[in-house]
């Protein structure tokens, strides 16, 4: 899929809504979410791919609208069933692509992110990075990730995030705070 797609399928919109009666809002509605439609399609590859997964959400709830609005101009009888029943399955397919671009997007990083952590965990030794984020705790008290990572320089933050995870989920540790201000101590 490219910008062309996208461009011709917004087109196709606009043809079939030429026949809605001029001061319809409904005309000038579906054309308005054709638009974002369009609008957010060609940033979705030009994101991240944590971006572009709020902008295909965005699209897929504009297509939910739109679909709404076209079953209510079938209903008019403005317009050929059909074509309107086209325009609905080309957008549901476009969710479909984007959704399955999204999922390669997604395949391609995850051995990428998985090798860092494995390579990094195999290097700095997970259980003795706990260990000693444990011993900190009972010095101290509590702790922030920023704190820790003086301590483990070599150690990304979100490495450490997820030692506190696992702490966590062990119920050896708990999260006090919400973002900046979040501490861990040891659960009582």
């Amino acid at each position: 899929m490219d910008k062309s797609y996208f461009i011709k399928l917004t087109t196709n919109l606009y043809r079939l809504t030429i026949l809605f009666p001029k001061k319809e809002p409904l005309r000038y509605k579906i054309r308005e979410l054709a638009d974002n439609i369009l609008a957010n399609s060609i940033l979705v590859f030009k994101k991240e791919p944590s971006q572009s997964k709020k902008l295909i959400l965005e699209i897929e709830e504009y297509v939910e609208v739109l679909d709404s609005y076209l079953e209510l101009a079938k209903s008019q009888n403005w317009v050929s069933p059909f074509d309107v029943l086209e325009i609905q399955k080309e957008y549901a397919n476009l969710i479909g692509e984007l959704n399955r671009s999204e999922e390669s997007e997604t395949k391609v990083l995850i051995p990428e992110t998985v090798n860092r952590v494995v390579i990094e965990e195999l290097v700095h030794g997970k259980e003795d990075r706990q260990d000693k984020i444990l011993e900190f705790l009972r010095q101290r008290g509590r702790a922030q990730v920023g704190e820790l990572q003086q301590i483990f320089p070599d150690i990304s933050k979100r490495t450490l995030r997820r030692d506190f995870e696992f702490l966590l989920k062990q119920g050896i540790v708990q999260r006090i705070g919400e973002k900046s201000s979040t501490f861990y101590q040891l659960r009582v």
